[in-house]
């Protein structure tokens, strides 16, 4: 395992991540990085609800659908595609790059990478990583913007916990600073522009699938299907993947690493997660571009990244070695004699 340094320091998430994605000069006076500022206002409320709900049905709908019609290949195509598109694009660029400075990128990757984490509709990429780097600092503790212990450690407050980790707490009107939590983001002009056409990249993601589809079949039929497979259905499975790293690897899973909160590893989110769900470890190691170290531990995040290195796209990268994974590794305990 190829290590570039193990001094860096993951005390500080916010400052650490903010010198090594980008050097960009801060102009005087910047606007608000998201459209909706640091308040939900009514549209983005009900837009945001309309971007949960529309491809949520579509999921439920999936399972009789595919039953009584089947799925062709085309549209199985689209969906797995588009979908691994827009995971690697938060895990790699909006997590693991832009939230905590895994590594440095040239400029057309890290924009690429901005590009493809704003297709998975998830949100703003400041707005996401401001939100990712308070949960960092105040994991599991107040503050915590989706811990699932926020109401207490009860069957009933755990089961409300969950619920409000995994969606409720995207309605919450009290928003993470972004000028706080993601002042180098906001420093540099294209990442803000990208981040403020959010809802550009979201119609863009949408789109691609019903266009592939109704060109490759030239029929409404083959463009409609593709959508739904392709765009609504793909976008709900990205969701709730997404959103169990908030509150299933928060609440279940094995915790080998040391950790300040409650981050488990949950080895069947590990594929659909793209090596998001071996949470324990990135919770024990923050900046690592590696979050699946152990043996058999899929990560496919990781391997990508390995790819850029190597095509000289991505520099810096901070791969742990094994003496830092066994410096966060918990004791073991021994049984009595």
């Amino acid at each position: 395992m190829t290590t570039s340094s193990d001094a860096y320091s993951d005390t500080d998430v916010i400052e650490d991540a903010s010198r090594s994605t980008t050097d960009a000069p801060s102009p005087p006076s910047v606007p608000s990085a998201t459209l909706g500022g640091e308040q939900k206002r009514s549209l983005e409320q009900i837009t945001l609800l309309l971007f949960i709900t529309l491809p949520f049905l579509a999921l439920v709908a999936a399972v009789p659908l595919a039953w009584g019609w089947g799925v062709s290949w085309l549209d199985l195509g689209l969906l797995v595609f588009m979908y691994y598109l827009g995971c690697h694009g938060i895990t790699i660029g909006f997590h693991r790059y832009f939230t905590h400075g895994s590594f440095k990128a040239k400029r057309p990757l890290r924009i690429a990478l901005a590009v493809a984490g704003s297709m998975a509709v998830e949100g703003p990429l400041v707005r996401w990583v401001a939100d990712h780097r308070k949960h960092h600092k105040f994991s599991d503790a107040e503050g915590d913007p989706h811990s699932p212990w926020r109401f207490g450690e009860t069957v009933p407050a755990l089961m409300k916990g969950l619920w409000w980790a995994h969606i409720g707490w995207m309605f919450d009107e009290e928003q993470t600073s972004q000028e706080k939590y993601a002042p180098d983001l906001i420093k540099d002009p294209a990442i803000r522009a990208v981040s403020r056409q959010f809802l550009f990249w979201t119609i863009v993601s949408l789109a691609i699938p019903p266009l592939v589809g109704g060109l490759v079949t030239m029929s409404w039929w083959g463009a409609f299907t593709a959508f739904f497979w392709g765009s609504l259905v793909r976008v709900a499975l990205l969701h709730h993947v997404t959103w169990s790293i908030n509150s299933i690897c928060h609440a279940v899973g094995k915790r080998p690493f040391k950790s300040r909160d409650r981050s488990g590893n949950v080895w069947w989110l590990a594929v659909l997660s793209c090596g998001e769900s071996w949470h324990n470890l990135h919770h024990a190691d923050p900046t690592s571009a590696r979050h699946g170290v152990l043996k058999g531990q899929v990560d496919s995040s990781a391997r990508i990244i390995r790819w850029c290195e190597q095509l000289g796209w991505a520099t810096d990268v901070r791969w742990p070695s094994e003496s830092r994974i066994d410096s966060r590794r918990k004791p073991k305990t021994v049984g009595p004699a």
